[in-house]
């Protein structure tokens, strides 16, 4: 069995494979399957590489599942005793799958290994080196669109809180205790949600800041779309209620109507998503997801309980260390929405 199994969930993405795939073929490491999940592409993604990748192993569903069930159903078929996810539209460095072993194998109590993700059209522009997580629940790669050469000498190994699912290391060990993504997510946030649900089983979180990967900005959900800030604004809330400890749930009213007003005076100001918004033809539509995005995410509280009473039971850590866990890496609203959240 491949000590590695890279999973990459595709949907409509044939024009980034050839790259990605060719980028994995090159790896120093080589103990590793790739697991190919197409998400019923109509622009023959899974023919492209059945034809030009014959080491792939494919997994063909009829539909669009998202990036949370994709990987779910790559799961299934993975046999790795580290599980990777990776997003189509990246390219790894030759040595990217070889520091990202050697980080996890030297960090036992570590479930979750990041990696250095910046900008494909500048590698110098950082995307994420770890999450930061605001009061509410919204959160965001950490140093995003700061240069990398301008930060402090960075450590090849350092604490974080959560990697990105852009691209992740995930020991078995520690998804066969959490379990993986959570179904309902669809996307966005589903990386959030998993790794609060690995700190709460006790398991520790690093970033191997040479295993590099560039990343191409929102090139399957969009960057600014009501799709995307439907499930943004649903998700997080649902990330609060599964993950976080009493005190800060009680808070939650509290700080999302600090996100309103930050999010309003950037709006007037049109600068950072506020300028995004205003430039936007489709304000009614944006404001509609953002609003059915609340809805839903209430009417989604009764599984939401029922699935942190299944968390709490697998806790390792107790409320008030989780508590300072999250305040250890923390991400104000100003800072998450100066730049337009772009994953």
């Amino acid at each position: 069995m491949p000590r590695v199994s890279i999973i990459i969930v595709n949907w409509n993405g044939r024009h980034h494979l050839e790259e990605c795939l060719e980028s994995i073929a090159a790896q120093t490491f080589r103990d590793f399957e790739v697991v190919l999940v197409d998400n019923g592409s109509t622009d023959g993604s899974a023919e492209f590489a059945r034809q030009r990748f014959l080491w792939v192993r494919l997994v063909e569903l009829e539909q669009n599942t998202g990036f949370a069930t994709g990987n779910n159903q790559g799961f299934a078929q993975a046999q790795g005793e580290y599980l990777v996810t990776l997003n189509n539209d990246t390219w790894v460095d030759p040595a990217w799958l070889a520091e990202l072993v050697r980080v996890a194998d030297e960090n036992q109590a570590a479930g979750m290994v990041g990696c250095r993700i910046c900008s494909h059209a500048d590698p110098d522009v950082i995307d994420s080196l770890g999450f930061g997580i605001c009061r509410d629940g919204m959160s965001r790669g950490l140093h995003r669109f700061r240069r990398f050469s301008e930060l402090a000498p960075v450590p090849p190994v350092l604490d974080i809180l959560l990697p990105s699912a852009c691209a992740a290391l995930y020991r078995r060990a520690m998804l066969e205790k959490t379990g993986f993504f959570d179904d309902d997510f669809f996307a966005y946030a589903e990386d959030t949600d998993l790794g609060l649900r690995g700190r709460r089983a006790g398991w520790g979180a690093v970033l191997a800041s040479n295993a590099k990967v560039l990343h191409k900005y929102s090139q399957t959900g969009g960057s600014f779309s009501p799709l995307k800030v439907y499930l943004v604004e649903r998700n997080h809330y649902w990330v609060a209620v599964k993950n976080f400890p009493p005190a800060d749930l009680l808070q939650l009213p509290f700080f999302t109507l600090q996100r309103y007003a930050v999010q309003a005076g950037l709006v007037a100001g049109a600068s950072g998503s506020g300028g995004a918004f205003r430039g936007s033809s489709r304000k009614g539509e944006l404001m509609g997801a953002a609003l059915r995005g609340m809805r839903d995410a209430i009417s989604g509280l009764p599984a939401c309980l029922a699935k942190r009473r299944q968390i709490a039971a697998k806790a390792s850590i107790s409320h008030e260390e989780m508590s300072a866990l999250l305040r250890r890496y923390p991400l104000s609203f100003r800072e998450l929405l100066t730049e337009a959240n772009e994953r």
